[in-house]
């Protein structure tokens, strides 16, 4: 069990730095915003929608951090916190997956849909162990 949950932390960690990045991406003006929001900021954001990316960037952050602590990689001492918030983020997940395979961007569905898909369930492992 114990290697199951450290290859979900692993997995769950590449993939939010994945996740991560492309926002970095977007707030620095990358012209990829038809593959976020349902595409409703087709090329660059406009300069709200990237300090957005900003916030998000610090919550994904704060989740990545919350999943290895959970899992025992990282922050010991935010164990008993972590062992209530990895539900949240399972939530957070669960809404995630839903959203990004009822979008009408296409291209959102075939990529962030499985990101989200492979991190709820590797946070749910996490979660459960």
């Amino acid at each position: 069990m114990v290697l199951i949950v450290l290859t979900s932390a692993i997995v769950f960690t590449v993939l939010i730095l994945i996740v991560i990045l492309f926002q970095m991406a977007l707030a620095a003006g990358v012209p990829w915003g038809e593959y976020a929001m349902g595409g409703k900021f087709p090329g660059k954001y406009p300069i709200a929608m990237r300090f957005a990316c900003l916030f998000q960037i610090a919550i994904l952050a704060f989740i990545g951090i919350i999943v290895l602590s959970k899992s025992g990689l990282l922050l010991p001492e935010w164990s008993a916190f972590a062992d209530i918030a990895i539900w949240f983020i399972v939530a957070y997940l669960i809404l995630g997956t839903i959203l990004n395979l009822i979008t009408r961007s296409v291209w959102e569905r075939r990529i962030w849909a499985n990101v989200t898909i492979v991190m709820l369930i590797t946070s749910i492992i996490i979660a459960t162990s």
